[in-house]
C-alpha cells in the first residue's frame, strides 16, 4: 500500500528505493496502512509527519510487505526474496557513474557469508560502518548478477555482461561465479572473437582510451561506459584461445577483432609454431594490422611507420617458409623490409648452401603432441650416387598421420652442403601433396639429416604414397637391410602406427625397400 503525507525534511523512500522494494515483491494491497499522524513501529519505513517550511513537499514511500516470510518454505527461498529488497538491509550500494549509476539495497550478513572481501569491508579491522557504499568502477548490471548468486546461487550472465561480470565476481572474491562466467566464455568462443578475448584474458586491467576501439568493446560487452576494458589473468581461457586460432588460424585474422589487438598479443601469435596458414596471408593479416596502429598512433601509412610500429614482430614472420614467388609478389614489394634483408631472402630462396637470415626458418605445424619418427634400415653403408634421378620408395600407414619432414643420409668425405627437393606424391593419381626445394648441412657421419615440408602432408590410411627424395650432392651413406613393415607404438597411448613399404616402380635411382636412400620418416599422428 502507498501512503502520501506532507512532510518537512521527513524520510522516506525515493522513487528509485521504490523500484527495488517492487522487484523484491515489497507490500501488497492486504497490507496494513498507516495513516499521517501515525507512529511507526520500529523497522516499518515510516517517517511521522514533520512540521517548517518544507512541509508542503509530499514523500511517498511503501510499507514493507508484513508476514512475507509465510510463503517460503525454505532458506534458500526466504534469501532469494530479499535480493535487491529493502525489507531487512543495512546498507546501500552507489554503483556505477553518472546517470547510468544505480542505488542497490543490500544485506550485510548475506554479502559477507559468501564473500571473504565483504566479511573484511563489514567485520574486518578496519570495517567501514557507513550506510552508503559507492562502487563507481562497478557495473550495475554485473554487481545485481554478483548479488544475484550470493543470495540464491543462481547465475545471470550473457554476452553483453559477462566481462564485467567476471571483473566483479574477481574483485569481491566469489571465485564459483567466476567459474560460470570462464565456462560460458568457454562454450561461445569463437575464431571471430578469439583474439578480443585473447586480448582480454592475458593482460592487467587498463584503460583503453581510443574511442572507436572503446566502442567495440562496449559492442561486445568488454568494455564498460567509461572505455575501461576489463582484462584478466585467466591462463587455462587463454590457451583455448590460442588453440581455436590455430585451428581457424585463417578465421581469426579476418575477424574484425584482429587489428583492435595490442602488439604483445601479436607477438605471443606469431611466436607460435602450430598456426594452420599460409605465412604469405599471415604476412598480409600483419599489415593490415599495422595499417590500424598506425591510424591509432596518427602515423601516415608509410612503409617505415609501419615497420616502426611492428617492431620486434616483423622478425617472428617467417619469410623462408614462404615460396619465392609469393616473396617476390609480396613483402619484397611492401617497403617493409630492408634492401638487405630483401636480398639476404632472395639468395636463401635461390642459391645453395644457403646464407644465414635474420628471420626464423621453423615450419609451422598445426599439430599438437610428440614428433614421431620411423627409420626402415637396420644398417647402414657406404657409396650412395647421385645423377639427377630422384630416390622414390611407396608406403602406406594404417591411420592418419601428417608428416612433416624425411630424415636423408649425407656425405661419405666429411662436412658438406646438399641441394634436395622433397615431396610426397598421391602414386595413384601421381598427385603432389607436398615438396620443398631446399638443403641440408651434414657433418660426415652415417647419421641421417632432417629436412622439412614447409607445411605438414595429410596421410590417409590405406592410401598408396610415395616419398621423393632429388639430391645434388657428393656420394652419400645408405642404408641396407630394409624392412618392409616398421611399427611406431606411443609410449604414452600404446597406439600403434603402422608403415608399410613397397618399391617405386620407374626411375628411383635404385632406392627399394631393401636398401637406398630416405630412410626416415618424421611425423605427427
Amino acid at each position: 500500500m502507498e501512503s502520501k503525507m506532507a512532510a518537512a525534511g521527513g524520510s522516506g523512500l525515493g522513487a528509485g528505493s521504490r523500484g527495488n522494494q517492487a522487484n523484491g515483491g515489497g507490500g501488497g494491497a492486504g497490507s496494513p496502512g498507516l495513516g499521517p499522524g501515525c507512529v511507526p513501529a520500529p523497522g516499518t519505513g515510516c517517517s511521522p509527519p514533520a512540521s517548517g517550511p518544507a512541509a508542503a513537499a509530499v514523500v511517498i514511500f511503501r510499507e514493507p510487505m508484513y508476514n512475507w516470510q509465510a510463503g517460503k518454505t525454505t532458506v534458500k527461498e526466504r534469501f532469494a526474496f530479499l535480493f535487491n529488497n529493502e525489507i531487512l538491509s543495512d546498507v546501500h550500494f552507489l554503483v556505477g557513474k553518472g546517470l547510468g549509476s544505480q542505488r542497490i539495497p543490500a544485506h550485510r550478513f548475506v554479502l559477507a557469508v559468501g564473500s571473504a572481501v565483504f566479511d573484511a569491508m563489514f567485520n574486518g579491522g578496519m570495517a567501514t560502518s557507513s550506510a552508503e557504499i559507492e562502487l563507481p568502477d562497478v557495473e550495475p548490471a554485473a554487481f545485481l548478477a554478483l548479488l544475484k548468486f550470493l543470495y540464491s546461487d543462481e547465475v545471470q550472465i550473457g554476452p553483453e555482461t559477462v566481462m564485467t561480470t567476471l571483473y566483479t565476481a574477481k574483485k569481491y572474491a566469489v571465485p564459483a561465479l567466476e567459474a560460470h562466467c570462464v565456462e560460458f566464455l568457454k562454450k561461445n568462443l569463437r575464431a571471430d572473437n578469439a583474439f578480443m578475448l585473447l586480448t582480454q584474458v592475458r593482460w592487467n586491467i587498463h584503460v583503453v582510451h581510443d574511442i572507436c576501439l572503446q566502442k567495440k568493446l562496449r559492442k561486445m560487452g568488454y568494455a564498460n561506459k567509461m572505455g575501461q576494458a576489463r582484462l584478466f589473468d585467466e591462463p587455462q581461457l587463454a590457451s583455448l584461445c590460442l588453440e581455436n586460432i590455430d585451428k581457424n588460424t585463417s578465421d581469426a585474422i579476418s575477424a574484425e577483432g584482429f587489428t583492435d589487438i595490442d602488439l604483445d598479443t601479436l607477438m605471443a601469435v606469431l611466436e607460435r609454431d602450430t598456426l594452420g596458414i599460409r605465412e604469405i596471408r599471415l604476412f598480409n593479416a600483419v599489415v593490415r594490422w599495422a595499417d590500424a596502429e598506425c591510424q591509432r598512433q596518427q602515423l601516415q601509412l608509410t612503409p617505415e611507420n609501419k615497420r616502426k610500429v611492428l617492431g620486434k614482430a616483423l622478425s617472428l614472420i617467417r619469410f623462408p617458409l614462404m615460396t619465392i614467388e609469393e616473396f617476390a609478389a609480396g613483402p619484397a614489394q611492401s617497403g617493409i623490409l630492408t634492401d638487405r634483408e630483401v636480398v639476404s631472402l632472395f639468395l636463401h630462396f635461390t642459391v645453395n648452401p644457403k646464407p644465414r637470415v635474420e628471420f626464423i626458418d621453423r615450419p609451422r605445424c598445426c599439430l599438437r603432441g610428440k614428433e614421431c619418427s620411423i627409420n626402415r634400415f637396420q644398417q647402414v653403408e657406404s657409396r650412395w650416387g647421385y645423377s639427377g634421378t630422384s630416390d622414390r620408395i611407396r608406403f602406406t600407414v594404417n591411420r592418419r598421420i601428417f608428416v612433416v619432414g624425411f630424415g636423408l643420409y649425407g656425405s661419405i668425405h666429411g662436412p658438406t652442403d646438399y641441394q634436395v627437393n622433397i615431396q610426397i606424391i598421391h602414386t595413384d593419381s601421381n598427385t603432389i601433396l607436398g615438396q620443398n626445394d631446399t638443403g641440408f648441412s651434414c657433418d660426415g657421419s652415417s647419421n641421417t639429416f632432417r629436412v622439412m615440408f614447409k607445411e605438414p602432408v595429410e596421410i590417409l590410411p590405406n592410401v598408396n604414397y610415395t616419398a621423393c627424395a632429388t639430391l645434388k650432392g657428393p656420394d652419400s651413406h645408405y642404408g641396407t637391410k630394409g624392412l618392409r613393415k616398421v611399427i611406431h607404438e606411443s609410449p604414452t597411448t600404446g597406439t600403434k602406427t603402422v608403415f608399410t613399404f613397397c618399391y617405386a616402380a620407374g626411375n628411383n635411382n635404385g632406392t627399394s625397400v631393401e636398401d637406398g636412400q630416405v630412410p626416415e620418416i618424421i611425423f605427427y599422428t
